[in-house]
C-alpha cells in the first residue's frame, strides 16, 4: 500500500479550556509534539469562541489558516487587513501579527510551521451522489510527505480511497491520508447520505 491512513473518532480527540472558550486538538505532527512547547510542524484544531472579543495567541514563525464553521467572526490583523467571515469562509495570516477576533463562533484552525505549506477547503454534499477527488502532488525536492485530511463537520460521509478502502465518518470524526512526496495521485470518492453533510479538507506538504 502506497499510503497510510489514520482515523480519529470524535471521542478520541482532546479538548482543553482557554480564556475565550475551548479548543479541541484534532491532529498534530510529529505525533509526540506538544502545542505548548511550539515544537510542531503542523497542527489542526477546532475551537469554540465564547467571548465577544478575543486576542489570538502570538505564534512567531507559524502561518495560520482559519475557517468559520458556525457563527460570524470579524478578524482584525493590526497593520495588515481585516475581514468578516461567515460559515465556511476562511482567512490566512501570520502568527507574528497581532490579531483580534470579534464574535462567538466555532472555527477550524490550521497551523503551519517552518517550510510546511497547506491549503484549506470546504466540501458540501447535497445527496448521496459521489464526489470525485484525488490526492494533491508534492515536489519531492522540497517536501518529504503530503497529507490530505478530512474533518466531518456535520452529517455523515463515506470516503473511498483508491477505489478499494471505505471509511465512514460521522460528525466530529477525522481521517488523515499520508503519502510520500512524488507518489502518483490516488483517486478518492466522497459520498454523503440522504442528509446534507459538511466537510473540511486540509492538504499539507511537509518534511
Amino acid at each position: 500500500m502506497s499510503y497510510e491512513v489514520e482515523l480519529v473518532r470524535r471521542q478520541e480527540q482532546t479538548t482543553s479550556n482557554w480564556s475565550g472558550g475551548t479548543t479541541t486538538q484534532i491532529a498534530i505532527y510529529p505525533k509526540d509534539a506538544v502545542y505548548s512547547e511550539r515544537n510542531f510542524q503542523w497542527r489542526l484544531s477546532s475551537a469554540r469562541v465564547e467571548t465577544e472579543e478575543s486576542v489570538f495567541t502570538s505564534l512567531p514563525g507559524v502561518w495560520r489558516l482559519i475557517m468559520v464553521l458556525e457563527g460570524t467572526m470579524k478578524l482584525e490583523h493590526a497593520g495588515h487587513h481585516s475581514v468578516t467571515l461567515t460559515p465556511f469562509e476562511q482567512d490566512s495570516f501570520s502568527g507574528d501579527w497581532t490579531t483580534t477576533s470579534f464574535g462567538k463562533v466555532r472555527d477550524f484552525n490550521v497551523m503551519l510551521a517552518g517550510a510546511c505549506a497547506g491549503e484549506l477547503a470546504a466540501i458540501h454534499t447535497k445527496d448521496n451522489r459521489p464526489i470525485a477527488l484525488e490526492t494533491k502532488p508534492a515536489d519531492p525536492a522540497r517536501f518529504a510527505k503530503v497529507s490530505s485530511a478530512f474533518y466531518c463537520v456535520e452529517g455523515s460521509i463515506t470516503l473511498t480511497i483508491d477505489n478499494s478502502e471505505r471509511y465512514e465518518l460521522l460528525a466530529g470524526d477525522f481521517l488523515l491520508l499520508t503519502l510520500q512526496a512524488g507518489t502518483e495521485k490516488i483517486p478518492l470518492t466522497l459520498a454523503g447520505s440522504s442528509s446534507p453533510a459538511h466537510i473540511v479538507r486540509v492538504d499539507i506538504k511537509y518534511c
